[in-house]
């Protein structure tokens, strides 16, 4: 009995990774409400605030940002939300009247944000 529960449990872990990284709408979510009014939908920096900060938003879809990503999951889509590049992300929304409502951020939020990008940026290859 407690070989078949954990074989179950081994099954249903490999069937839930893939649904949620195709199906991941709250990082989707996320991104759209709060990232794509500089990143643009297509994370290639073509949002309508993209030109708007100095530097100019970069393009996420870029090989070596890829290659961020995978190298630190996680850390790099963690540390520009907890610390938004000094004043330059709050600056930009403030300068050009864009409020974006407070966010309680959760470790699930951050995940999905991160796998939300990857799954965007390998589709843009």
């Amino acid at each position: 009995m407690k070989i078949v529960f954990i074989a179950t449990l081994g099954m249903l872990s490999l069937i839930q990774t893939p649904l949620s990284f195709a199906e991941n709408t709250n990082g989707k979510n996320l991104f759209l409400q709060r990232c794509a009014m500089c990143h643009g939908a297509d994370i290639k920096g073509t949002g309508p605030l993209a030109n708007k900060s100095s530097p100019p938003t970069p393009n996420l879809t870029t090989p070596a940002f890829k290659k961020r990503l995978n190298d630190y999951p996680g850390v790099i889509v963690s540390s520009v939300i907890l610390r938004p590049n000094g004043d330059l992300i709050p600056r930009t929304l403030r300068e050009n009247g864009v409020k974006v409502p407070p966010h309680a951020w959760t470790i699930n939020d951050l995940r999905d944000l991160n796998q939300y990008m990857v799954g965007v940026i390998s589709k843009n290859k």
